[in-house]
């Protein structure tokens, strides 16, 4: 079991860290940000309806619950996709990994999780990194763009996310996935309309519309329930190390595809991040 759950966790931080490819193509095909999140997940809703009308006593009793996983995990997404599709690849995923200085951070708060110093050795290293990617002292002179923004928010609010899955291990986790898919329907929506956007007025191609139903049915169904599956077959240290695989994924295919790279200084700093990541993977 332990040898096929890395098998899945691998392949799914594979799929994870190409994301980027799908959406990107959608976008150029007519399909703005937010309409594209709204449409993904609303596909991804309706695939998971069937089992949350099987569980529907146990959503009304579990509903603090989901309405965290909902507000968290939808918003994480949404952010995440939105930072993914208007920036730079490699530079959104070494921000959206700063995940373990939020997830120390909120383990203490929330938790009351003790930081020892191996745990503070990975905030410093973060902070830095961090301080370093978004253009160092020059980050006090010409402030970090709105996608630096959303794709730290988009990694703040999973490790959030993340806490709200720890808190509540006896609530289904295809339940807790169906909510996270209903918040980013519900956060895109909202915000669609508060823009004046209508989701429904989109010149695109019926092959467009077919693209995208595969990679929300096929592509992101199976990085979602493989990486949830996976995980609770496995140590979370040793899945932790090998999530760090969805970024490598995104910085090789980024580099390759759309030849981005990074300056030195933004190579220093999401050095200093993986290397945060990889010692709180390896402290748990």
């Amino acid at each position: 079991m332990q040898n096929r759950a890395v098998i899945v966790l691998f392949v799914a931080s594979i799929l994870w860290g190409l994301t980027w490819l799908p959406l990107k193509s959608l976008h150029e095909q007519g399909f703005h940000g937010i309409a594209l999140t709204f449409f993904v997940y609303l596909a991804l809703l309706v695939i998971m309806l069937p089992w949350c009308w099987r569980q529907r006593r146990y959503l009304l009793s579990d509903w603090r619950i989901l309405v965290g996983v909902a507000l968290l995990g939808g918003g994480a997404q949404l952010a995440f996709n939105t930072a993914l599709i208007y920036g730079e690849v490699i530079r959104v995923m070494v921000l959206f990994y700063l995940v373990p200085l939020w997830g120390v951070l909120g383990g203490r708060i929330f938790l009351k999780e003790r930081i020892d110093a191996v745990r503070w050795l990975g905030v410093g290293l973060s902070v830095i990194g961090a301080f370093l990617v978004v253009g160092g002292m020059n980050a006090f002179i010409a402030p970090p763009s709105w996608i630096d923004a959303v794709a730290l928010l988009s990694g703040f609010l999973f490790a959030m996310n993340n806490i709200v899955f720890r808190v509540s291990p006896t609530v289904s986790v295809y339940s807790k996935l169906a909510f996270m898919f209903l918040g980013a329907v519900l956060l895109s929506s909202i915000l669609l309309l508060a823009t004046e956007q209508s989701p429904w007025n989109l010149e695109v191609s019926n092959q467009a519309w077919l693209l995208l139903g595969v990679y929300a049915a096929v592509w992101m169904m199976a990085a979602n329930l493989g990486t949830q599956w996976a995980v609770t077959h496995m140590e979370a240290g040793r899945s932790s190390i090998i999530v760090i695989f969805e970024l490598v994924t995104a910085v090789v295919s980024a580099s390759i595809l759309l030849g981005e790279t990074l300056s030195p200084y933004e190579m220093v700093g999401g050095t200093l991040i993986v290397l945060a990541a990889f010692l709180e993977a390896r402290r748990q």
